[in-house]
């Protein structure tokens, strides 16, 4: 039982991190946050079983992880207010060509990254972008003036 409590205690720690860490994507992780993570790991374990090797205890952990897991995707689709404390919601960076400051700031994204970002999506100047969204999933969505407007993604009511 002494197994299961630490779990869950670890596991919304853990969930915490990730959220007050950043947006950024598996693959846009700084040097700092993919050590960060890979540490974790290692240090869980020790957390979560106190050093118990047996293949029980192994098991009993990942299950209550999974469980976790799985009971908060099962929430946050049941309970749509859940939504934004479990995945975040998207958040506007670009307004009419001009940063958005204090929404940039918030989400740790400098106007460099932002930049790399647009480059990527083929925008070449920020006064060119209409909109630009940090979505939840730490992608960043840009619409340009006169791309058409009503094709997109319903608002979602961000943030910013």
């Amino acid at each position: 039982m002494e197994l299961i409590l630490r779990a869950v205690v670890v596991f919304v720690f853990l969930w915490a991190v990730t959220r007050s860490v950043g947006r950024a994507t598996l693959g846009e992780l700084s040097t700092f946050q993919l050590l960060l993570y890979v540490v974790m790991g290692d240090l869980i374990q020790q957390a979560v079983t106190q050093q118990d090797y047996s293949l029980t205890g192994g098991i009993l952990a990942v299950s209550v992880f999974a469980l976790l897991t799985a009971g908060l995707n099962w929430a946050q689709w049941r309970f749509p207010v859940l939504r934004p404390y479990v995945d975040g919601l998207p958040v506007v960076v670009i307004r009419d060509g001009q940063l958005v400051e204090r929404s940039m700031r918030q989400q740790h994204l400098s106007d460099t990254d932002l930049a790399v970002a647009a480059r990527q999506q083929g925008v070449r100047r920020f006064g060119d972008v209409e909109l630009a969204i940090l979505e939840a999933d730490g992608k960043i969505s840009f619409f340009e003036r006169g791309s058409g407007g009503d094709d997109g993604a319903p608002d979602t009511g961000e943030a910013g």
